[in-house]
């Protein structure tokens, strides 16, 4: 089998008419899109070949910018004959490839990708925006025996698909708080759904962490109205929310452990070497069984119904007497938990505790977020703490990590690990100390905002 991967430049500038259309660099967003587009190339295997660019300078600046470090130069060709909107004339140069080629990426332009695309899966692909890859298998044929409609299209990426920077370009402005309940559960569940392509792609991993803080929100948000109206026909749905927030957790604790690896192995590198192959192969695992849950029909068929309640004439009847009294009395009762639980920490206290106060200090958080104004200033208190909190978690994490590779591989360096391992320790236990310190939730803005 062949594989032709067809990757149109990225973002180029119009602002100097004076130049040839070949002549055009890219533009800055385009400069911004080649991180993301390479690393999405690579999760592909689109670099395991001939990597052939056009000549015109918008796509030979996305090749340079796209190549991995210390990609062999002998198996990189920039040709003129690739500077063309004319789809034929590619077809011809491909029939023209050496039979030892069985992985090609093409960089070009359009409309003579989109068309080239299109003649060989028998039907035009929607889009090919810049920077974006179009995946295609061809039967293992001699490449001069190209037939119309025989290919088959694996992936068609889009910048928005692989960069959560690029998905998030024109979202920023509608992303606000919305002050109205309905709204702000339609808000998150559109959110859910458009992040869920990107969740997965799974190359850029802010997408399945803007995903998790979706479902957290909501869950968040639907246990107030739950908490507020004493209406329990929302325990299905916020259970279902839970479930869908925990099929992410293990995956969002390897993206984390990947992050921090040459933090945490300094300068170590054999070390941080064989963290990261393990932490590579628990990722795809991870990943794939994420995709599996989210192709599941409970899946589909709970976020279909959480879609029908939130819209249902009952559910906007229960939340429009809702006031923002009631969102405050709720952040109060809450405040009053989580300081009460905060009492019983001691230093001998186990993990667990810390955790679940981490947990309220979030949903706190979601819920303060339903009347911002009134809440700015206690918000950036409560970031603060969440911090801490946040650190202690991860660190956590990554001694169950680190527990995790040990048992999967014991003979590799068994005494480094166990030296980290200590070290992390050590570090959770002052973060532990430093936690218990702060105290309750009891500062002026915080007693202030709930006047």
């Amino acid at each position: 089998m062949k594989h032709l991967f067809l990757v149109r430049h990225a973002k180029s500038s119009w602002t100097d008419d004076t130049l040839r259309d070949q002549d055009r660099p890219l533009n800055h967003r385009g400069e911004s899109q080649l991180p993301s587009l390479a690393r999405a190339l690579n999760s592909l295997g689109a670099f395991g070949g001939r990597v052939y660019a056009s000549s015109a300078t918008r796509a030979r600046a996305t090749l340079e910018g796209i190549l991995p470090p210390g990609f062999p130069a002998d198996r990189v060709d920039i040709l003129s004959e690739l500077y063309t909107f004319d789809h034929r004339r590619l077809l011809r140069w491909l029939q023209n490839r050496d039979e030892s080629e069985d992985t090609v990426l093409l960089i070009g332009h359009n409309p003579a990708l989109i068309d080239l695309a299109g003649h060989l899966l028998g039907a035009d692909p929607h889009a090919l925006p810049t920077a974006s890859i179009a995946h295609i298998t061809l039967p293992d044929r001699p490449w001069q025996k190209l037939k119309a409609g025989k290919g088959t299209l694996e992936a068609l990426l889009t910048p928005k698909d692989f960069s959560y920077e690029q998905f998030n370009r024109k979202r920023r402005k509608d992303d606000s708080p919305e002050p109205d309940i309905v709204a702000a559960l339609d808000q998150q569940l559109r959110r859910i759904r458009d992040l869920e392509r990107g969740v997965r792609v799974g190359v850029d991993d802010e997408f399945l962490h803007q995903y998790r803080v979706a479902i957290r929100r909501s869950r968040a948000i639907a246990e107030s109205v739950e908490e507020v109206t004493r209406d329990r026909s929302l325990s299905r749905a916020i259970k279902a929310l839970k479930h869908h927030a925990r099929a992410t957790s293990g995956l969002r604790d390897l993206h984390v452990f990947r992050q921090q690896l040459t933090e945490i192995c300094q300068d170590n590198g054999e070390l941080a070497a064989a963290l990261a192959t393990w932490t590579e192969a628990a990722i795809d695992r991870s990943h794939s069984d994420l995709v599996h849950h989210l192709d599941s029909r409970h899946y589909r068929n709970s976020l279909d119904e959480w879609s029908n309640r939130i819209h249902a004439r009952a559910f906007r009847k229960l939340t429009r007497g809702m006031t923002s009294k009631d969102i405050r009395n709720a952040v109060a009762r809450r405040i009053k938990e989580f300081n009460r639980r905060d009492a019983e920490l001691l230093h001998s206290s186990p993990d667990e505790p810390i955790h679940r106060q981490r947990k309220r200090i979030k949903r706190i958080r979601y819920l303060m977020e339903l009347d911002r104004p009134r809440w700015q200033e206690a918000l950036g208190i409560l970031k603060k703490q969440q911090e801490m909190y946040g650190r202690f978690q991860d660190l956590h994490v990554q001694i169950e990590l680190l527990d995790a590779f040990r048992d999967s591989a014991p003979d590799v360096r068994p005494g480094a690990i166990q030296g980290l391992k200590t070290e992390l320790e050590q570090q959770k236990a002052d973060v532990k100390r430093r936690i218990l310190a702060l105290g309750g939730l009891d500062g002026a803005p915080l007693r202030h905002a709930l006047l």
